[in-house]
């Protein structure tokens, strides 16, 4: 009787033990919890960035979220959960599926060429909207000397003052023979969408995604509103960081004005994905890469990126603006989402930090480097032509023993190609170049750089 009546007690015990233990709150930490902590920590830690929000999501589920360091660091205000950046070129995707939505609607045409909604001198070209969507149109990306200075200075400066402000210089290279980025190409497609739509960018992108998907931190920056939530943002220095400047938001207008959330950017990128924007068609037609006039596959849609990533299919984008670094990215095969915002803008962008904790959820493949099969020799040569922000751009290619070395002349910097993937071909990272047939081709995620050899 006794020994029953002590295991009675024992079971008792036991249960009112087991009750306190559910009591108490789950505080086990993810590995991937611990290892973002220690990845932004650090960076916080060594003045390289003022804060940050992550987050990632898989298969339905949030697996995590989380605000780092200050969103005011003049006040040691902590970065809330819910902080609001500016989120540069992300921007752009918006403004593709604005024009995508239109097409849908039938009020213009991929086709069409833009000049048919905007007056401007192309010197007798015709360039597509489909050809400004994704860089290809060969435009011109400069501005009058002076007037950016005087349209940063003036934040009553108009957008739509933007197109007359161009210098009519030669065209970078004709209509879809490259792929040089080219953010007036989006501003130039923000006075489309006005232009068909009948109303304002910001009216526009509200009343057909922010409003009905439930964005209600995404919006048009601003310098004047005061928003609950928005970060300030910063710029790194050796002497430590220092506020960004003024920011007249009608000059990046629909290439990089908006400011968003983690939230709302998930928000966006699954809607997006699950057909909830744009229908199966339009949709394809936004992340699907067209090809060059001479059959050259891209790695660059609409707004988004669509490539290997070491292996793995990645669609996504970033966006770099004064004080602030976001990234954006989706891989469809693993269901994962990662987003990540900075309020600085310095040696540690959003990229590198999403590309931590990228390779921290799932394996990377590098490329393999295979013997040559080609001689050196033959490909030596001073190689020109135009890149991002050079009508002409020089590279020096020199063989070495077993390889290649490459100088950039405007930098002066040597490298060596150290991979090679075969058929005249080396990677570097996820870029790939292509020497061959007195051709420099340089592929990157936004850019597809094609440099002659200048025959002596």
């Amino acid at each position: 009787m006794k020994k029953t009546v002590l295991s009675v007690t024992a079971v008792v015990i036991i249960l009112a033990i087991s009750c306190q233990d559910a009591k108490k709150p789950n505080t086990g930490t993810s590995k991937l919890e611990s290892f973002a902590d220690s990845l932004f920590q650090a960076s916080i830690d060594s003045a390289q960035i003022a804060g940050a929000s992550i987050l990632v999501y898989q298969n339905g589920e949030t697996i995590l979220k989380k605000s780092y360091g200050y969103a005011i660091l003049e006040l040691s205000v902590p970065m809330p959960d819910d902080g609001i950046f500016d989120i540069g070129s992300v921007t752009k995707q918006f403004t593709a599926a604005a024009i995508l939505k239109l097409v849908e609607a039938k009020k213009l045409s991929l086709d069409d060429d833009f000049t048919d909604y905007l007056p401007f001198d192309t010197k007798g070209r015709k360039i597509t909207i489909a050809q400004l969507l994704d860089h290809t149109s060969g435009l011109a990306s400069d501005l009058a000397e002076g007037v950016r200075g005087d349209m940063l200075a003036n934040q009553g400066l108009p957008h739509n003052a933007i197109a007359k402000m161009f210098i009519l210089k030669d065209f970078m290279f004709e209509p879809g023979e490259a792929l040089i980025y080219n953010n007036n190409a989006y501003q130039f497609l923000g006075l489309i969408i006005e232009k068909v739509s009948g109303q304002t960018y910001e009216d526009y992108l509200k009343n057909t995604f922010f409003d009905p998907l439930g964005m209600s931190s995404t919006y048009y920056g601003s310098n004047i509103d005061v928003t609950e939530n928005k970060v300030n943002g910063y710029s790194y220095s050796p002497s430590g960081l220092q506020q960004q400047g003024f920011l007249n938001y009608n000059v990046p207008y629909s290439a990089g004005a908006l400011s968003s959330s983690t939230e709302d950017l998930l928000t966006w990128m699954t809607a997006l994905h699950q057909g909830k924007v744009l229908s199966d068609g339009y949709y394809q037609s936004m992340v699907t890469p067209r090809q060059l006039n001479d059959g050259s596959k891209l790695n660059y849609a609409k707004a988004l990126n669509n490539y290997s990533d070491f292996g793995k299919h990645r669609i996504g984008h970033g966006g770099t603006i004064d004080g602030f670094s976001a990234d954006t990215r989706y891989y469809p095969q693993e269901d994962l989402y990662i987003i990540c915002l900075l309020n600085t803008v310095g040696p540690k962008r959003a990229n590198l930090l999403a590309d931590e904790i990228t390779w921290e959820i799932l394996d990377k493949k590098m490329p393999e480097n295979r013997a040559l099969d080609i001689e050196p020799a033959l490909l030596e040569g001073l190689y020109t032509g135009p890149t991002r922000g050079n009508y002409a751009d020089s590279i020096q290619v020199k063989s070495i023993a077993g390889g290649i070395i490459i100088q950039k002349l405007k930098s002066n910097k040597i490298d060596t190609l150290k991979t090679y993937i075969g058929n005249n071909t080396w990677a570097e990272g996820n870029n790939r170049i292509i020497i061959k047939n007195n051709e420099y081709r340089d592929i990157q995620r936004a850019a597809y750089y094609i440099l002659n050899k200048r025959v002596e």
